[in-house]
């Protein structure tokens, strides 16, 4: 064991030595590898990346801290202790997702933010589940504590919003690092309590800012993610998040990952929560190393955190940190872990917390007096005190001083009730038409397919003809766009070439790997950046990535495209949690676009529907509200909606309504069904006249044929949305019932055009009024467009009961006066056989 033995480049636990006895390597190996510090590296393929990892840990001294350090560790493990024991004495009674048993998690983020600020980044995004959070704002990002303290207080809100619980929110500071004296900006993405969801979330808002800053290798923004140890195991969108890390157009070159890991799960222990011997076992995957670390030790811990810090900038990927500590208290601070963990919380309960231990540590050590811990206790101790006292005198919460996206500028100067134009000028069509079906310029060396040479052809001639199809109707939106300098970012499964292989905004070479040309992205010299990416085959990641990406920046047209529209029920959490109340939770407005490829068209049930009915169904309109008509009326319908939801028939209609995603002087989600076999069906094409100065989005479109020209003869009315529109309009014909029938086409489902419906009532008096739809009658839109249709007629002028040919027409008529009382509710139910009519039962 004495016997001297020449160290091997392999290992740095020599220093400067080359040999050492074989007793002392022993002891310098265990203490690297077993002993508070578990690392694991070893299937990393890269041995420049194994020897970086071994040199940090395996140096002689390099967890070695300064008095001044171990002081400042000290002070904020302090604080973080100090805050979870000043809510647990003041709201005994309020969940808080309390952080005891892992309080070492602020000082590790502050250490990673330090480092990270060292080395040049400016702005730090997180997401994290509830427990910590409210610590982590507090200590980590410096939210004032009054605002996190009068969330406790069950104040009324001052502004709009259904709000979230406390532990839900997220927030936004720019302030200095007084470690390393400069500024750092720290958002903390608010998330529901689908615990990982918001990790695309995270990485798209990262990967967007990144893009804005011309970040190119994430040096000035990163992302940090904090887990639980069960939700990192269990929840799959940690997988899908963890194969974004390093694709071209999804990295946000390197996350920090912390887990907070308490080994149990509410209140299943990991023998019951997962297969693997870690919870990290996730991250093997994309080769990102794993520490390991005890939370009771915080220099390990600290020491841990510099090195990941260190890696990220480094090699810019991911890196794991598992904080493996314990809850002292139940799943929330009101549960009984005693039930269910009788043993692991009899050895809990008798467990001296980090601080005291780290605490003795340090006294016994010199360094720090009992008398000195005492004092920096107590000074926080006072903080608190005061903040309390300044939430007492509050007397409501403000939802925006949670708003984890400020847009500064974005709504200041706006009239919050005036759209832009969307029509563009005929020379702008022309020219984005021409360089979009042009082939590359230097066409004689680039070979594209022979196919696509047909294709560009078509182009061209509807150009010359000056019509689009739908592929030209979204280019030309694209491009305008681009032109005005609002970037757009397509994103989705297929979407360079389209599902439906109509898009074709990437062209490749036949001959040449990866030689791609992009016509879009060569309009105009000064245009924005355009950019078009397929996907991993993921939805839920990728959808909440995008979703991520338009919190950014206002001012950008963010689209993600479903290969089906029925493929998006795998990202419901992301509809759901985010997209459809992001506003009334968390005053965060998103433009994001969502296409969904829809119609009922013999493909078999995973290939049909996009389940409109579920989104309707999610719409925040009143069926029975008919709101004040006013010249406002469609942009007021807008504003208080929070999505729109479309199934446009024409180019021109696609063309406006995304345009109009940019034009508002707000953000709503647009959800938008796009068809199949319209794509290049001969009718659904639009003269460049819809698309040019004047022109506009149709809520609905009229009919335009004989019917719509002479009303009065029209004895029935079909309203219909999306391509069954076609299907009618050519059986019309085939029947020769063209004077008789008119179609009127609904584009915008929700919200209601009920002013326009009213208009189409008042022009066909004499018609009967039906629907019709290609999905079966509990989906597509009946449900939602039939008690709407009830209160649109309802507000006709002209009122009754109308019985033509001894057929039925139902028009029900409510009181329409003012009322005080607005618990009335009165229905009638009326069942007509020929000419009579009997009132059933009425209410």
């Amino acid at each position: 064991m004495d016997r001297k033995f020449k160290l091997p480049s392999t290992t740095y636990i020599g220093g400067e030595e080359p040999a050492l006895p074989l007793r002392e390597i022993l002891n310098r190996l265990e203490n690297v590898y077993c002993n508070r510090i578990g690392i694991e590296f070893m299937f990393i393929n890269s041995l420049e990346q194994c020897n970086w990892i071994r040199k940090h840990f395996e140096t002689p001294g390099v967890m070695n801290f300064t008095p001044e350090r171990k002081r400042l560790i000290l002070a904020r493990l302090t604080r973080a202790t100090g805050f979870e024991s000043f809510l647990a004495r003041k709201f005994s009674s309020e969940k808080r997702f309390g952080l005891e048993g892992c309080e070492m998690l602020i000082p590790a983020l502050k250490e990673i933010i330090d480092i990270s600020t060292d080395l040049g980044v400016e702005s730090v995004i997180m997401g994290m589940p509830h427990r910590g959070r409210l610590n982590t704002l507090a200590n980590v990002c410096r939210k004032p504590l009054h605002q996190i303290f009068t969330q406790f207080a069950g104040l009324e809100a001052a502004d709009d919003g259904s709000g979230d619980v406390k532990y839900h929110l997220g927030t936004y500071i720019e302030r200095l690092n007084r470690v390393t004296n400069k500024n750092i900006r720290l958002a903390v993405v608010a998330n529901p309590s689908h615990l990982e969801a918001v990790d695309p979330v995270v990485q798209g808002k990262t990967r967007a800012e990144q893009f804005y800053r011309g970040d190119q290798e994430g040096r000035k923004v990163m992302s940090i993610l904090i887990h639980g140890d069960a939700a990192f195991c269990g929840q799959g969108v940690v997988y899908e998040t963890m194969h974004l890390s390093d694709l071209p157009d999804y990295t946000t070159h390197g996350t920090i990952h912390v887990v907070a890991n308490n080994q149990i799960g509410f209140t299943t222990d990991p023998r019951f929560s997962r297969s693997s011997p870690y919870c990290t076992d996730v991250a093997r995957v994309v080769n990102a190393p794993i520490f390991h670390v005890n939370a009771d030790d915080p220099e390990a811990v600290i020491h841990v955190c510099k090195v990941a810090a260190e890696w990220r900038s480094a090699f810019h990927k991911d890196v794991v940190i598992d904080l493996v500590g314990y809850r002292r208290n139940g799943h929330n601070e009101i549960d009984e872990p005693m039930f269910t963990q009788p043993l692991m919380y009899q050895k809990i309960r008798k467990h001296k917390n980090c601080l005291d231990l780290y605490a003795d540590k340090l006294i016994a050590e010199g360094t720090c007096t009992s008398e000195e811990i005492k004092s920096v206790a107590e000074k926080y101790e006072k903080i608190c005190d005061e903040a309390m006292e300044l939430a007492k005198k509050e007397t409501h919460i403000k939802y925006k001083d949670w708003l984890d996206s400020p847009w500064s500028g974005f709504f200041e100067g706006k009239d919050p009730l005036k759209v832009s134009p969307t029509g563009v000028k005929e020379e702008t069509l022309i020219h984005i038409g021409n360089r979009f079906s042009a082939p590359p310029p230097n066409a004689a060396e680039f070979v594209i397919h022979k196919g696509l040479t047909r294709v560009l052809a078509a182009r061209k001639a509807m150009v010359d003809e000056r019509v689009a199809d739908w592929a030209l109707g979204e280019a030309m939106a694209f491009g305008s766009l681009l032109k005005e300098g609002i970037h757009v970012r397509l994103s989705g499964q297929d979407v360079e070439r389209g599902t439906f292989s109509h898009r074709h905004h990437v062209l490749h070479h036949q001959l040449v790997d990866k030689a791609t040309y992009n016509p879009l992205q060569h309009l105009y010299p000064d245009q924005a950046p355009y950019s078009v990416s397929n996907s991993s085959l993921s939805e839920y990641a990728v959808l909440g990535f995008e979703h991520g990406y338009s919190m950014t920046n206002p001012n950008a047209l963010v689209l993600w495209e479903a290969q089906f529209g029925d493929f998006h029920n795998t990202a419901q959490c992301i509809i759901d949690q985010f997209i459809s109340s992001g506003q009334a939770k968390w005053v965060r407005q998103s433009g994001l676009v969502m296409l969904l490829p829809h119609g009922m068209e013999g493909m078999g049930p995973e290939h049909s529907s996009a389940r409109i009915e579920r989104f309707l169904q999610m719409s925040s309109d009143d069926p029975d509200y008919f709101p004040p008509e006013s010249d406002e009326f469609a942009i007021h319908q807008l504003h208080d909606i929070n999505w729109i939801v479309a199934n446009c028939t024409t180019p021109a209609n696609l063309f406006h309504i995304l345009r109009r995603q940019i034009a508002l002087p707000f953000r709503k989600p647009l959800i938008l069904f796009t068809p199949k076999s319209l794509l290049r069906h001969p009718d659904a094409k639009s003269p460049f006249s819809e698309m040019s100065d004047g022109s506009e989005f149709q809520r609905i479109i009229p009919d335009r044929g004989p019917a719509g020209d002479n009303p009065s003869s029209v004895k029935k009315v079909i309203f219909c949305s999306g391509r069954v529109y076609y299907d009618l309009a050519k059986t019309r014909k085939e029947k020769d019932l063209e004077k008789e029938i008119a179609i009127v086409r609904v584009e915008q489902i929700s919200p209601f055009p009920f002013d326009l419906i009213k208009e189409q009532s008042n022009t066909y008096k004499d018609a009967e009024f039906v629907w019709v739809q290609e999905e079966h009658k509990n989906q597509g839109c009946w449900s939602y467009v039939q008690p709407r249709f009830l209160t649109a007629l309802n507000h006709s002028k002209d009122v009754g009961c109308k019985n033509a040919n001894n057929s039925f027409i139902i028009i029900i008529s409510f009181p329409t006066t003012p009322c005080e009382r607005t618990d009335i509710r009165f229905t009638y139910y009326i069942e007509f056989t020929n000419s009579n009519f009997q009132l059933t039962s009425s209410e």
